[in-house]
């Protein structure tokens, strides 16, 4: 989603932790601006900036307009890419921010809004297990939605809804996941049952925790 907003960048002329950490005291992060076929550019940006377009409705897919230093022309068009976050603090570390061109498509991740209450959970007692949290997406930048949903309403205990079940504008939007995954399915309380103790305890000693959504400083 296009927003009417402008974010000033200042120059980052420094390097390392101690800047990085100086930068953050003052309210700002490092960043990096490219693509477009220009050399990237390092930028510090305001950190609450950045991180209120990341709470708004459209999060990372907000488009939006970076003032760059140095007099560097007009105000380049961008989408934030990437980011990182202090995994015990939650505040951010830094930002990857990609230029677009409004008359070229590109790839983007689109999160999936489930619709409705399936008949398997009001009727049979059954629970909505998701299975798929966000597609990629190819369209224009204008056309980039905020969300795709997917209705989960018929859904009895045993079937399923997938990316072909998706709604969404197929003549602007071009969804690049492919069509038989599944996004969500209504399935049996036994099934949702909890495994023993003992089981939990193995998986978690085995398994590294991910993290789905941005980058944490190593």
């Amino acid at each position: 989603m296009i927003k009417d907003l402008t974010i000033n960048a200042n120059p980052r002329d420094g390097i390392g932790k101690g800047y990085a950490r100086r930068l953050r005291a003052n309210g700002m992060i490092p960043a990096a601006v490219y693509g477009e076929g220009k050399e990237p550019v390092a930028v510090a940006i305001n950190a609450k900036e950045i991180a209120g377009i990341l709470r708004s409705d459209s999060g990372h897919n907000t488009i939006f307009k970076l003032a760059l230093p140095n007099g560097e022309g007009e105000p380049a068009t961008v989408i934030i890419k990437d980011w990182q976050v202090d995994p015990v603090r939650g505040r951010l570390l830094h930002a990857d921010l990609m230029r677009l061109s409004l008359t070229e498509t590109t790839r983007v991740s689109v999160s999936i809004e489930t619709v409705g209450e399936p008949v398997g959970v009001k009727l049979e007692g059954g629970i909505l297990e998701i299975e798929l949290r966000e597609v990629e997406v190819e369209c224009l930048p204008g056309d980039i939605p905020e969300h795709i949903r997917v209705d989960v309403s018929n859904l009895n205990v045993g079937q399923h809804a997938t990316v072909m079940d998706l709604i969404y504008d197929r003549e602007k939007i071009k969804v690049l996941t492919d069509e038989h995954h599944l996004v969500a399915g209504v399935i049996a309380p036994r099934l949702a049952e909890a495994p023993p103790a003992a089981e939990i305890a193995e998986t978690a000693a085995g398994e590294p925790e991910v993290i789905k959504k941005g980058k944490t400083e190593e």
